[in-house]
Formats: structure tokens, C-alpha cells, sequence
């Protein structure tokens, strides 16, 4: 039994500050990103990291559900903070030219 239900547009509040759930398949059906807009932040998991994605080829991955969960994060705003699972942190802007490719011809570069 999950301590938090992670459902896409629920909320979770830390302390102050509100995170909002996306749901953002492609690592595994269930991954999700979590969203501080009033801070600027994306806690981003495996979904996005600084010039690259999470697997797909695991147990749950997909590709095509990957590109659509890259192309919704790619209507971001550009100042956005992405802080991922494992790696440096970047931005939304700094990350825009791929995302905005993944999501123009839905699919991940190769």
C-alpha cells in the first residue's frame, strides 16, 4: 500500500512547498515527475536528464510512451530547474532543442 498516491494532477505538499504529479511513462508505466511551479522545479526521476532519457528497455519501458512523456515536458517553461534521479542538473531551456525534435516527430533520437 503506497504511503502517497501519485495519480496524474494530484498533489503532494513538502513542508511549504507544492509538487504537482505528471505522469510520465516510458521508463516504467507508473513514472511520474514531480512539478514545484512556484519554485521553478522538476524533480524529474528517470524520465528526463541532463541531455538524455531514462531505459525504455526494461520490464514496463516503452519508446512511444517515452517521446509523448519528452514532448509534454518540452512545453515547460525554459527557466525550469530539472533535478533528475542520478546526474547533474540542467533546464528546461538547456534541454529544449532535443525535446522539441522528440516531440515534433514523436519518437526518441536514435
Amino acid at each position: 500500500m503506497p504511503a502517497v498516491d501519485l495519480a496524474e494532477g494530484g498533489e503532494v505538499l513538502f513542508g511549504s512547498i507544492r509538487l504537482e504529479v505528471l505522469h510520465t511513462p516510458g521508463h516504467t508505466e507508473g513514472s511520474v515527475c514531480l512539478l514545484a511551479r512556484d519554485e521553478g522545479l522538476l524533480f524529474s526521476g528517470a524520465t528526463l536528464f541532463a541531455g538524455s532519457f531514462g531505459r525504455v528497455d526494461l520490464p514496463g519501458g516503452s519508446p512511444e510512451a517515452m517521446a509523448e512523456s519528452l514532448a509534454r515536458l518540452s512545453r515547460l517553461a525554459d527557466p525550469i530547474s530539472v533535478l533528475p534521479g542520478h546526474g547533474p542538473e540542467t533546464t528546461i531551456g538547456r534541454e529544449r532543442a532535443w525535446l522539441e525534435l522528440v516531440a515534433r516527430e514523436g519518437r526518441l533520437p536514435i
